[in-house]
């Protein structure tokens, strides 16, 4: 991994923004292989009444048209919260090598809070895992969101 990870988790708090301007969880999520960015995307599951329309979800579908293939090999997946198990299912099937979140999800986590998917070692693929990357900023985007809720 690159030392780029602040920047890509700016990027990746871009999409959160968007979501939240949408009033979806803001979440947001990008993918990079060499070094570049080859997609964008965040929450979208109350838009599109879609309850597997997650930001990691939405972001490996385009990245997987980008490259043509659903094997994003060499990519990186930078992602403001820690991915849910069906993120997580879907970051191993998608044999991406690297996950970088920002901050954790004590109700929902997947790659270490609560399960661990992403490293499982029964299952066929792991990755790389590096966490608390503008953790700050990526935890309070969430609270802002919920507190404008209430």
């Amino acid at each position: 991994m690159k030392n780029n990870d602040r920047y890509y988790m700016q990027l990746a708090l871009k999409e959160a923004q968007k979501a939240f301007n949408k009033d979806e969880v803001p979440i947001g999520a990008i993918i990079t292989k060499e070094d570049q960015v080859i997609a964008k995307a965040h929450n979208l599951r109350e838009s599109l009444q879609d309850p597997t329309a997650h930001a990691e979800v939405l972001v490996i579908r385009k990245a997987s048209e980008v490259i043509n293939s659903w094997r994003l090999i060499d990519c990186s997946l930078y992602v403001t919260i820690e991915p849910c198990s069906m993120c997580a299912g879907t970051l191993v099937q998608s044999r991406i090598d690297n996950l970088i979140y920002g901050a954790t999800d004590p109700k929902g986590g997947a790659a270490g809070t609560i399960f661990n998917i992403v490293n499982d070692r029964r299952l066929n693929h792991q990755l790389n895992v590096k966490s608390g990357i503008l953790e700050e900023q990526c935890s309070q985007i969430m609270k802002n969101f919920f507190k404008q809720l209430r």
